[in-house]
């Protein structure tokens, strides 16, 4: 840590805020923390430091939005994330990091015209979410399981699926709450087994836990004083970061 310049600090930082700020107000967001900290940090332990950071945002999204989540959602989607999830490491086996990358953003890009489309052509009253049918819940739930296994890039492919239902915001960030919370928990010890946390990585998120908690509390600020549309738009906004970040 030492080793680490003062710009490269205020980029953790900003990092940092980015996390607790996708929990509480902006999911998908998160990737250009995911950036950040590949561009400072070496490959591995940056996956270890942001999962840290990812947990600790995960609480207080969770003390936040828990009576919001759409339980019935959830529960569609377990089967097919624990999918992606395997097929996820599989993928990775045989798969170069930079192939990985270009794969989930053509993906991303293409799922985001397809929910567009959507729900131009399936009107729904402002703030109902839209039960999807389980085939949709199985594709994006596999989707999801896939790009957080290999790219903890998970947030931009479920904001489009909760776009797509057309959930009204705090049912949206709930249930995004619960899904990456559960996930985070189990790659938990496989990042432990894998010797991606270290007592150095503890040391360097306890750090950087307070831009955590600041972006979190602002987050909760802003989620209550965002409009629909806004929300959505800003949704489609940095998904399309996420997307373009994973293909540069």
């Amino acid at each position: 840590m030492s080793d680490l310049s003062w710009l490269a600090w205020s980029g953790l930082a900003l990092a940092a805020v980015l996390v607790g700020f996708s929990k509480t107000a902006l999911p998908g967001i998160n990737t250009l923390s995911v950036a950040v900290f590949a561009a400072v940090l070496p490959a591995r332990p940056s996956t270890g430091a942001l999962l840290v950071l990812l947990l600790v945002g995960d609480a207080f999204a969770l003390w936040t939005y828990r009576r919001h989540a759409d339980w019935p959602t959830l529960i569609r989607m377990i089967p097919a994330v624990l999918v992606g999830l395997a097929a996820g490491g599989v993928f990775l086996a045989f798969a170069g990091d930079a192939v990985v990358r270009r794969v989930i953003g053509v993906l991303l890009l293409m799922l985001m015209g397809l929910t567009l489309w959507q729900r131009g052509r399936r009107p729904s009253d402002p703030g109902v979410p839209a039960r999807s049918s389980w085939a949709t819940a199985a594709g994006y739930g596999s989707l999801g399981g896939f790009t957080t296994m290999v790219a903890n890039a998970g947030g931009p492919v479920m904001s489009m699926y909760f776009l797509a239902a057309r959930f009204p915001v705090h049912a949206f960030l709930g249930t995004a709450a619960w899904f990456f919370a559960t996930m985070n928990v189990l790659k938990l010890p496989v990042s432990i087994g894998l010797g991606l946390i270290t007592p150095h990585i503890l040391l360097l998120d306890l750090i950087l836990v307070p831009g955590v908690v600041a972006g979190a509390f602002f987050g909760r600020w802003a989620a209550r004083r965002i409009a629909q549309k806004t929300f959505d738009l800003a949704v489609v906004a940095v998904t399309i970061l996420g997307a373009l970040y994973l293909l540069i």
